[in-house]
């Protein structure tokens, strides 16, 4: 069954005054509902953001019917993208302070804000998660007129199997983003019909979007933005400009 669902619980009406609304998104909920009815446990987190998205974590195994479903039995038709993320903290911090860092994205991991944590300092943002790489896909329903939406779903990617199902026969679109989760994060998609590089030559080593990949480009010449930057030059003031040389200022004749 989905969790960490946002929902609204209308007070009674002889409820105290401390009671808290909680708002609600019906739309999103029926959305929701029929997700769970279609996918049962294979839909293992969800979120509720009322009034704005759903998204939807769904199990590995499941991440190939996800998007049957969402087409064929919800209508969503339109592809917006498909990609992967890395919640590993970086090792290398921003390189000149490092150790700073991972300082401090390790106590926001133990602090449990903005999403769940794994407790080895990997957050997961909403809907959750337990594996260090995640699939992300967006979808929508453009078709009803007047009640458009959308639908993020999630997918844990297994760290000792790093291969997911294909989506590509179901949103051909998915081709050219699957072929690039393979070049920069090292997921190989079971049923591409052709994963080969696009950006990276042929025989290039590693995946360049995982975090612990090395940019050795950043230890020799320190990334824009992280070092201290020399302040411009102060430009002598022309002198009819200065205060003292308005026509206000003049000794009178």
């Amino acid at each position: 069954m989905a969790e960490d669902t946002t929902t609204t619980e209308s007070a009674p009406d002889e409820a105290s005054d401390d009671v808290e609304e909680v708002e609600r998104d019906e739309m999103r909920e029926q959305i929701l509902g029929q997700l769970v009815e279609a996918m049962g446990d294979a839909v293992v987190g969800s979120h509720i953001d009322p009034g704005r998205d759903l998204w939807v974590r769904v199990s590995s195994g499941a991440w190939g019917e996800a998007a049957e479903v969402v087409r064929h039995r919800m209508g969503c038709k339109y592809f917006g993208y498909l990609s992967a993320i890395d919640w590993l903290p970086s090792p290398f911090g921003r390189s000149m302070d490092s150790e700073v860092d991972i300082a401090l994205g390790t106590a926001e991991s133990a602090d449990g804000d903005d999403g769940d944590s794994s407790g080895d300092g990997m957050q997961h943002g909403v809907a959750g998660g337990e594996s260090r790489f995640q699939m992300l896909a967006r979808v929508a329903n453009v078709s009803e007129q007047g009640n458009q939406w959308g639908i993020t779903l999630k997918a844990d990617v297994p760290d000792d199997d790093m291969r997911m199902p294909t989506w590509t026969q179901v949103f051909a679109g998915a081709d050219w983003h699957e072929r690039e989760c393979w070049e920069m994060f090292g997921i190989e998609f079971v049923g591409h019909p052709g994963l080969r590089h696009m950006y990276l030559p042929s025989g290039f080593e590693g995946n360049p979007l995982r975090k612990d990949f090395p940019l050795v480009a950043r230890m020799v010449k320190p990334w824009p933005g992280i070092v201290d930057v020399e302040a411009m030059p102060e430009l002598d003031e022309p002198a009819g400009d200065s205060p003292d040389s308005s026509p206000e200022s003049g000794s009178e004749s």
